[in-house]
């Protein structure tokens, strides 16, 4: 039998009644991922997923590093299928694992039973494994307590198998179950770290861009598509709305009053987000605010903001300081794209002197001179849709 995968279900675990569309939907998820690299059965029994090549063709290691970015996978390892005997198991533990074992100071061995007609304990299981590994390797010791290397044995309904450590998995939920969401992402840090985590909520991913050329050049669009093509591989594939945002930020540079030049763009491009937002079924805008973080994230500001639209509005790092931001940012591997020294339009006819607690009645003052319906019909008219999917 070949080597597979096993995955873990992280806390869809948790989930009643309605537990199996989880598991479904993260069954499909995986088996699409897999796809790119060969012919793989996927199926789900007792709370993990069991990945297992059909044949010698497929990428193991390609297959391999895409599990890691499968959001509802709590942990995963390669392991090495067995019979339910405890002669098969020790053969393929040392045939698998054996080079490992080796180069290890100490060890142990934890074993599972969850096919109870199996004739030992879950204890009995690792003491004669480990006994007989602890005689086959001379140079090892058996620590229970502080090992540096820990064999697993599980024996399941089907088989048994054999693994080392296991790694860490995205966690989350399966994407889909939770919705579809409309990201406004910019080519800073903080909008892909929002997308991130919510999409790690089980939502899908749809972003919208605002490019305001000349004053920001091809290469910001383009660092900009990196970065969605970077949120692809937690995400899956998703479209990207680049909306021209040109003759807005000139209308409100010409017509308004510097202090709210910011306010008035955010509410341009709340309005038009959820305008496609809703043409494109889904049902929330997201943004990577952070309170206090600039002039245009203060309460008071945020507030005005979000009255311009009816969708809710998610802010996933309302709450972070921005060494936690960069650190996720660098985890998913954003960072070095959006460090790139190329502006986008946020930066674009920016106030010396912003309003930072601004009422609704005064943006709306601010803004009188401007013709709302007719600069987002344009911008709409000038948006570009672009599909992206994460190669490796």
């Amino acid at each position: 039998m070949n080597e597979m995968f096993l995955l873990k279900l992280g806390e869809i675990v948790l989930k009643g009644g309605n537990k199996f569309q989880f598991e479904n939907r993260l069954k499909t998820n995986v088996a699409r991922r897999m796809r790119p690299f060969g012919d793989f059965r996927v199926y789900i029994v007792q709370s993990t997923v069991y990945i297992e090549p059909e044949n010698d063709a497929c990428d193991l290691e390609g297959a391999w590093d895409a599990c890691h970015f499968i959001f509802g996978v709590v942990s995963l390892c390669r392991c090495r299928p067995c019979e339910k005997n405890l002669d098969d198991i020790f053969e393929k533990a040392m045939a698998y694992l054996g080079d490992d074992l080796r180069m290890a100071k100490s060890f142990k061995v934890e074993s599972k039973r969850s096919d109870k007609r199996f004739p030992l304990t879950s204890i009995g299981i690792s003491q004669e494994i480990g006994g007989r590994i602890a005689e086959a390797v001379e140079e090892i010791e058996v620590d229970v307590h502080h090992p540096e290397y820990t064999v697993y044995v599980e024996v399941r309904d089907h088989a048994a198998y054999v693994h080392g450590p296991a790694d860490p998995g995205a966690g989350g939920l399966p994407t889909g179950v939770g919705g579809r969401a409309m990201v406004l992402l910019s080519g800073g840090i903080d909008s892909p770290v929002a997308g991130y985590m919510i999409a790690k909520r089980g939502v899908e991913l749809e972003c919208v861009h605002f490019f305001s050329y000349p004053y920001t050049s091809e290469l910001a669009k383009d660092k900009v598509l990196e970065l969605a093509r970077l949120m692809a591989r937690y995400c899956g594939k998703m479209t990207v709305n680049v909306v021209g945002f040109t003759e807005i930020q000139e209308a409100i540079r010409d017509n308004c009053p510097e202090e709210f030049f910011t306010l008035i763009m955010r509410r341009f491009m709340m309005k038009i987000a959820e305008r496609i937002a809703l043409d494109h079924g889904c049902g929330c805008l997201v943004t990577g605010e952070n309170l206090g973080q600039v002039a245009s994230q203060t309460m008071e500001a945020m507030a005005v903001t979000a009255a311009s639209v009816d969708l809710p509005i998610f802010q996933p790092l309302i709450g972070m300081d921005k060494e936690e931001i960069v650190t996720i940012a660098r985890k998913i591997g954003t960072m070095e794209t959006s460090i790139l020294p190329y502006e986008d339009c946020c930066t674009v006819f920016t106030p010396r002197h912003p309003k930072t607690k601004p009422t609704k009645a005064q943006v709306d003052h601010a803004c009188e001179k401007l013709d709302f319906d007719a600069l987002i019909e344009r911008a709409l008219a000038d948006t570009e849709m672009i599909r992206v999917r994460y190669h490796g």
